[in-house]
């Protein structure tokens, strides 16, 4: 039961923080957010469009949903924003016999995104005071999550995304989740690492069954209060990135939303944790100062070593604004846990984000893995960011679709033609955004086919920001 004079200690002190916070965000430069104008501008209502108009041909297997998810203020308010913040906004794209049936966008009903909106909240159980969802959709025991790390509980969306329910994981979760929890495609657990960033000394593994309840929650100790956005695991790890990007309380005392950011004295490390072992049986392997936000995929090496591929940064959130500072590039990590060092081969300099792969081969070797070109000198407007790469990881090969001047895709999900389909054969399926007419496609690319024209786009008459991720939901 809590100490109650420790927990006024502790409102009094989160009181004056929060004063502090937003007298300094007053006075923070009145200078326009580059992330809440141009091609991240919001919309600024929800539609229902139906039958839409298709360019070329829908497979006749893809019969489903692709959803996804982003940062949509319903209030902007330039002072303090940052581009992974903002009320969340789900998008969703329904396809059947070869046919568009329906596009919606929703806002996810959060306290201050329904009273902004003048209706109900969300029903169900809140964790804390900031609700916000707004970062991916996921298929967890057949139903479909919106996500964010470190906070919130998970909110459970309806087939036609009109119903929404915080949900976490029908009672069973009883801390803060992950945007990025990945599915063994062996036992159909979904495995995440999980932060709070009131909690600094503490990271979980979580793990949540088939049927969407946690059956397994290790603390594991750092220190710092460690930002771990993305996470992996092979056969035999779950895999922890303790980088050097932490809670920083001069952040948030100087008036930024963003409470995280580039500390030098953080120790970087790659943590190799049993499936089932406590957090004390976590080896720590130390890696070179960078940081990650996506991880492709891991798998066990077979001298004992663990091969982990992500898209790593030599340094983020280190100037003023947080910014990205330098792109990202596509590595491999070999983990040696008996040197308990990592080794780090570059894939492809090309600056690059987003990475996918076929989720049939989470934790375990793979070929192929998808991902998006970025702008190289880091501009916020995507200028020039118009590729989509597929690397094959065993030739060492990279091949190209380039979509074209004024057209930037945001990440592709790879979905497989079939239940044994081959690792690369099925389709890409992404949003991508005209910026010349300020409308968006869903185009549908054949992965084995990758430079050719998409098979088909379905067009949308109205521009979608850039969000951050999505996935491919098959009809039951």
């Amino acid at each position: 039961m809590p100490n109650p004079v420790q927990s006024a200690v502790r409102a009094a002190i989160e009181g004056g923080v929060a004063f502090v916070a937003a007298y300094n965000r007053k006075r923070l430069p009145k200078t326009e957010n580059p992330f809440l104008v141009g091609i991240h501008a919001p919309m600024r209502a929800e539609l229902t469009l139906h039958d839409l108009a298709v360019t070329g041909s829908i497979p006749a297997g893809l019969d489903g949903r692709y959803l996804r998810m982003g940062a949509n203020p319903v209030l902007p308010a330039p002072a303090g924003h940052h581009w992974f913040l903002g009320d969340g906004m789900v998008h969703g794209l329904a396809i059947k016999d070869g046919k568009a049936l329906w596009y919606r966008n929703r806002w996810i009903n959060s306290r201050m995104a329904a009273a902004a909106l003048g209706r109900a909240a969300a029903p169900g159980p809140r964790r804390g005071r900031n609700d916000t969802v707004n970062t991916n959709v996921v298929d967890i025991g057949g139903r479909a999550f919106a996500l964010v790390e470190a906070g919130s509980f998970p909110v459970e969306l309806s087939e036609t995304l009109e119903a929404q329910r915080y949900n976490p994981f029908d009672g069973t979760l009883d801390g803060s989740f992950t945007g990025h929890p990945h599915r063994d495609p062996r036992s159909g657990e979904s495995h995440a690492i999980t932060y709070d960033g009131g909690i600094w000394d503490t990271v979980r593994h979580v793990v949540v069954s088939a049927t969407g309840q946690v059956v397994r929650n290790v603390a594991i100790a750092v220190e710092h209060g460690p930002c771990i956005h993305d996470c992996a695991f092979t056969a035999r790890f779950a895999i922890v990135l303790d980088l050097p990007v932490t809670f920083s309380m001069r952040a948030v005392l100087g008036g930024h939303l963003f409470p995280f950011r580039w500390n030098p004295a953080h120790r970087a490390r790659v943590g190799l944790l049993p499936r089932n072992g406590g957090g004390a049986d976590i080896t720590w392997c130390d890696v070179e100062p960078c940081f990650v936000f996506h991880v492709a995929n891991a798998f066990d090496g077979e001298d004992g070593r663990v091969i982990l591929d992500v898209i790593a940064y030599p340094k983020v959130f280190a100037s003023a604004g947080s910014g990205l500072d330098v792109p990202g590039r596509f590595e491999r990590w070999s983990v040696d846990p008996s040197a308990r060092r990592v080794d780090r081969r570059v894939i492809d300099h090309t600056a690059q984000e987003f990475p996918r792969i076929d989720e049939r081969r989470f934790g375990q070797r793979y070929r192929y893995a998808y991902t998006v070109s970025v702008p190289p000198d880091g501009n916020t407007q995507l200028t020039g960011a118009t590729k989509l790469y597929k690397h094959d990881l065993e030739t060492g090969g990279r091949r190209v679709h380039d979509f074209g001047d004024t057209h930037l895709p945001g990440e592709f999900v790879f979905v497989p033609a079939a239940v044994d389909a081959g690792e690369d054969e099925g389709w890409l399926v992404g949003f991508v955004i005209d910026t010349a007419s300020e409308t968006t496609d869903l185009t549908i690319l054949d992965a084995r086919s990758f430079e050719a024209a998409p098979i088909a786009e379905v067009r949308l008459p109205h521009r979608i920001p850039p969000g951050f991720h999505g996935n491919w939901f098959p009809a039951a």
